[in-house]
C-alpha cells in the first residue's frame, strides 16, 4: 500500500457497546494488524445532549476484553491528539467558515418554530436544494442582514450547500463502485449553534488530522458518504481522502432488519460486549462477558459474522484472523445473528482451552454462587473433567459444585422408585470395602460386587451417580469417586442411603 496504514474506531460514549460497533472496531484492528498499520481509537463526543458519564471508560474495558487494545486513544496519545472531538472543538469552526467563504455552506438562522412549521407545511421535508430558498440563511438574506444577525450572537448553524444535479460516486472496497445523486441528498447541518461539529463535518476534519487512510463503518452509513465526498472535496483534501469500507449489517435472527437490543431483550441473549448500567435510571443490559462468553469465542464468532477465510474453517484465535483478514472475503450481504451458533463457539472455546485459561473465570464463577475453592491444582483436574460439558462459564457451576460440596439436594424421584433394602445394603457393602486407586479399578470392584450380590451393574449406576452428585449429570461416575477420595464418598453413600431409605 502507497500511504502507512491508520484506521480508526470512533465510537460515540452515549451507553452500552452493541456487537456491530465492536465488530466495526475489530475489523479496522484486524486490518491494522495485517497491514503494519496504526489502530486509533477516536471518542466522538461532540453531542453534548446524548453523552452519558462513564461511558467511554466502558468502551475502553470492551475493547481491553476483547483483546483489540487500541494503538493510540485518549488513555494512549500518540502525535495526533486530542483523541476525544470534544477537546479539538475549535478546529472545526475554522473550517467550517472557510467553506462558506468558498461558497460550499452558509449560516443558516431558522428555529425550531420555523422548521417545524416548514415540516407541517410540507410533509417529508428535506432542508435542501429545494427548500433552501425559502428559508431563513444567508443565501436568502443580505450581507448587512446576515452580518447583524452574527453580530448579535443570533442562535446558526453552518450547512453544506450541496450542488444540484451532480452525481457523486466513490469506490467502496467493499461494495465496489457506488454512486449518488446529490438531488436526493439534503444540506446536512455541520456545525452546530452551540459551536461543536455534526458528525459529517468533524469525521472529515479528524480523518484529514489524523491521517486516516482507510474508513471502516456500518452500512447505515452510506447515505451520508456523498456529504463527506463532497466536503473532502469542497476543502481541498480529497487526494488524502481514505479508501471507504462500509460493513454489512447484523441482522435479526430472522434476517429482517438490523439487530438491535430491543431484539436482545425479547429473545433472551445479550447485544452488548459488556454489561451496561444505565447511570440514569440503574437499569442493567447484560452482556456477552457476564452471560458467561469467553472474549475469545466473542471474537471469533464476530469474525464470521460477514467474512470468512474462503474455507469451511470456523474456529479462529485472534492472531490466526490478524494473518488471514482481508477486505475482499468481507460480504456486501447482511449477516444473520444467531445466539445457538454463539453459544457453539463458546462451547468449542471451553472444549480447547486447558485449566490454567479457564481457572480464574471458573473460580469466579463458583465463588459467585457461594462455593469457597480452596485448591487451585483440585480445581484445575476438575475443569478438565467437566469442561467439554460446559457451554457458558456459569454452566461450570452446576458442572462441578458438587466437587467442592455435597449435595443438599437428591433426584429421589429417579431412584425410589426402584430402591429396594438390597439395593441398600449392595451400597453398604461397596461403601465399607471402597478402595479408590483409579477409576477403571474402582469400576470393575463395583462390577464384582454387583454380580455377587445379584445385580446387574446398570441397576446401580444411577443411583450411584445421584448419590455422588444429587442428579443425573456429570462425568464418569468413577471418575468422581476418585476425584472426591474414599472417605468423601463413603460419606455420601451413606447419607444418600438415609435418604433413600426415609
Amino acid at each position: 500500500m502507497d500511504k502507512k496504514v491508520r484506521v480508526r474506531f470512533a465510537p460515540s460514549p452515549t451507553g452500552g457497546l452493541h456487537l456491530g460497533g465492536v465488530r466495526t472496531a475489530l475489523f479496522n484492528y484486524l486490518f491494522a494488524r495485517k497491514n503494519n498499520g496504526t489502530f486509533v481509537l477516536r471518542v466522538e463526543d461532540t453531542d453534548q445532549n446524548r453523552f452519558v458519564e462513564g461511558a467511554e471508560e466502558y468502551i475502553v474495558n470492551c475493547l481491553n476484553w476483547c483483546g483489540i487494545t487500541p494503538d493510540e486513544s485518549p488513555n494512549n496519545p500518540g502525535a495526533y491528539g486530542p483523541y476525544r472531538q470534544s477537546e479539538r472543538k475549535p478546529s472545526y469552526r475554522k473550517f467550517a467558515e472557510q467553506l462558506i467563504s468558498d461558497g460550499y455552506a452558509y449560516y443558516a438562522f431558522d428555529t425550531t418554530e420555523d422548521l417545524d412549521a416548514k415540516r407541517k407545511e410540507i410533509p417529508n421535508f428535506q432542508y435542501g436544494q429545494a427548500t433552501r430558498m425559502q428559508m431563513r440563511n444567508s443565501l436568502t438574506l443580505t450581507i448587512s442582514e446576515v452580518e447583524e444577525l452574527l453580530a448579535a450572537k443570533t442562535p446558526h448553524v453552518i450547512r453544506i450547500k450541496v450542488p444540484t444535479d451532480e452525481i457523486v460516486h466513490f469506490n467502496d472496497l467493499i461494495r465496489g463502485d457506488v454512486s449518488f445523486e446529490t438531488s436526493l441528498v439534503d444540506d446536512k447541518v455541520l456545525l452546530k449553534a452551540d459551536g461543536m461539529p455534526t458528525y459529517h463535518l468533524a469525521v472529515v476534519v479528524d480523518d484529514k488530522a489524523m491521517e486516516i487512510s482507510h474508513a471502516f463503518r456500518g452500512e447505515e452509513w452510506l447515505p451520508s458518504a456523498p456529504v463527506h465526498i463532497l466536503l473532502w472535496k469542497y476543502l481541498g483534501w480529497e487526494a488524502d481522502m481514505p479508501a471507504w469500507a462500509h460493513l454489512p449489517l447484523i441482522l435479526k435472527p430472522d434476517g429482517h432488519g438490523k439487530l438491535s437490543k430491543r431484539d436482545g431483550d425479547r429473545l433472551g441473549f445479550p447485544v452488548y460486549a459488556m454489561s451496561w448500567t444505565d447511570p440514569k435510571t440503574g437499569d442493567v443490559t447484560k452482556g456477552f462477558k457476564e452471560m458467561g462468553f469467553m472474549p475469545e469465542a466473542f471474537i471469533n464468532m464476530l469474525a464470521l459474522l460477514g467474512w470468512n477465510d474462503g474455507t469451511d474453517e470456523e474456529l479462529f484465535s485472534l492472531k490466526e484472523l490478524e494473518e488471514k483478514f482481508s477486505i475482499e472475503r468481507i460480504s456486501k450481504a447482511g449477516a444473520k445473528f444467531d445466539f445457538e451458533k454463539a453459544k457453539w463457539y463458546n462451547h468449542e472455546w471451553i472444549k480447547s482451552q486447558g485449566a490454567e485459561r479457564l481457572a480464574a473465570s471458573v473460580k469466579a464463577e463458583l465463588e459467585k454462587a457461594g462455593i469457597e475453592v480452596e485448591d487451585d491444582a483440585f480445581l484445575s483436574t476438575v475443569i478438565d473433567l467437566i469442561k467439554d460439558r460446559c457451554t457458558l462459564l456459569p454452566d461450570f457451576v452446576a458442572q462441578s459444585g458438587y466437587f467442592f460440596a455435597s449435595p443438599a439436594e437428591y433426584d429421589v424421584n429417579s431412584v425410589k422408585p426402584k430402591w429396594t433394602v438390597e439395593k441398600a445394603d449392595f451400597f453398604k457393602a461397596f461403601a465399607g470395602g471402597l478402595t479408590l486407586t483409579d477409576a477403571v479399578t474402582a469400576e470393575a470392584a463395583f462390577k464384582a460386587l454387583a454380580e455377587e450380590k445379584g445385580f446387574k451393574p446398570g441397576e446401580l449406576m444411577l443411583p450411584f451417580r445421584i448419590m455422588l452428585v444429587g442428579g443425573k449429570f456429570g462425568p464418569g461416575v468413577f471418575d468422581i469417586a476418585v476425584l472426591l477420595g474414599v472417605e468423601e464418598t463413603k460419606a455420601r453413600i451413606v447419607k444418600a442411603i438415609a435418604v433413600f431409605n426415609s
